[in-house]
């Protein structure tokens, strides 16, 4: 799979081994703000121009005099109007970037675009440049440099110059792909994957299988509607204290929840405060996340599909692109040979994902939308058929019924007899 150079995706709040508790989930998202970078990046200009000042005893006077350090204002000057009009033309660029992937990809893939990690250097770079220059043209109007100084001011400020040309160069290739259909979609592949990847090695999310038949008798609900973005499975852990008790998840991240939608099932003894620590393990927004709900990266491949098959748009060539991605995305729950790793949590049960979940989330839109396009449609056939023959276990079932809906779709919008006749051919028997 094709991995995106400054996605976001080598940052998400899930590990191969497991899944990081809420601290680290919340210290990952506020990490991936742009604000955080910037702000990193300016604390150096500053501190690089004031180094300057700290150690020019190091320099001898002569030696500073025959370079020409005195030509260091003139370059901050520069680099000072320069590096705002950059930064200013690079925020606008970013917002028309995401707001052409609002309106032609989806809303959804938006969030991967403004965490963006090369976009967020490049903006940094050029803010904190701008900050050295403004704060090295206020120190030497105050006169603090002396002849060492203002040459060592000089040194970073050739060695900021040679970083800016680095991330120009760097930033001129992003803009060209920024926003675009196709890296949106390999966007989004390689966040589902990462997060699909993580769940096959933790099923259970580090707990163990669910018992129906010792399932606690007692429900948690939460205080509030919406989608379920987070479980953390240490704070469940630490609700049960030292008893020798079982709790039962009741819903996976990317559940829409309710006061009236158990999150958990706990026995009946458990104390108030137990119970509250068990309802703010659950990480309840209004919105899906990317981290443990491998289901919303399908979900949101199959909306850029679905836009690109309706009549004003037949981008044909886009849903096949899909429907690739989609299929690379669900080879990851095709299960591997390493050897499955101890439970984390085992008093906690956590229902696994289902393939005919994974597999409805991702080919039902398609095949709704797609019904009367021939050549979208027998894409469809074989990417299940190959989901079929990949893992029959896992995938043969889901992808039987995925497929003869696919046929049903086709009988009923096809209006050529051959052309129902080849995706009928097709359907996974």
């Amino acid at each position: 799979m094709r991995q995106h150079p400054g996605s976001l995706v080598s940052g998400v709040a899930v590990t191969e081994t497991g899944v990081l508790p809420r601290w680290r989930l919340i210290l990952s998202r506020t990490l991936r703000q742009a604000w955080v970078r910037a702000t990193l990046y300016c604390a150096g200009g500053v501190a690089s121009a004031l180094l300057a000042w700290e150690f020019q005893f190091l320099v001898p006077e002569d030696v500073a005099l025959s370079v020409g350090a005195d030509a260091v204002g003139n370059i901050l000057s520069i680099l000072a109007s320069s590096m705002l009009t950059v930064t200013t033309f690079s925020l606008t660029v970013l917002v028309n970037a995401l707001g052409t992937a609002s309106s032609g990809v989806t809303p959804r893939a938006t969030t991967l675009w403004s965490e963006d990690r090369r976009a967020h250097n490049a903006l940094a770079t050029f803010l904190g440049a701008f900050m050295f220059s403004v704060v090295g043209i206020i120190a030497l109007s105050t006169r603090i440099y002396g002849p060492g100084g203002r040459l060592l001011l000089l040194a970073a400020s050739v060695l900021v110059i040679g970083l800016i040309v680095v991330t120009l160069l760097r930033w001129m290739q992003q803009l060209t792909r920024f926003g675009r259909v196709g890296e949106s979609i390999h966007l989004v592949e390689a966040a589902a994957s990462r997060a699909l990847r993580a769940r096959r090695e933790r099923p259970h999310l580090g707990g163990v299988a669910p018992d129906p038949a010792r399932r606690q008798p007692e429900p948690v609900f939460p205080d509030r509607i919406g989608y379920v973005q987070h479980v953390d499975m240490a704070a469940l852990t630490h609700a049960l204290r030292e008893r020798d008790v079982r709790l039962d998840v009741a819903v996976l991240p990317g559940s829409f929840v309710h006061p009236a939608t158990p999150l958990a099932w706990v026995d009946a003894a458990m104390e108030a405060q137990a119970r509250n620590e068990v309802r703010t393990a659950f990480l309840v927004e209004d919105d899906r996340s990317w981290e443990q709900d491998p289901r919303f990266g399908l979900s949101v491949l199959a909306e850029i599909g679905s836009k690109a098959l309706p009549p004003t748009a037949a981008d044909y060539g886009t849903a096949i692109a899909v429907i690739g991605a989609g299929l690379r995305v669900l080879s990851h729950w095709i299960p591997t040979s390493a050897p499955v790793p101890e439970p984390q949590h085992p008093r906690i049960s956590v229902p696994a994902l289902s393939a005919d979940d994974l597999i409805e989330d991702f080919f039902h839109p398609l095949a709704r939308e797609a019904g009367g396009i021939v050549q979208v449609l027998v894409r469809m056939q074989k990417a299940l058929a190959a989901l079929a023959a990949l893992c029959p276990d896992r995938f043969g079932d889901p992808a039987r019924r995925a497929s003869a809906l696919v046929a049903e779709h086709a009988a009923a919008a096809l209006a050529v007899p051959s052309e129902k006749a080849l995706v009928d051919a097709l359907t996974v028997r």
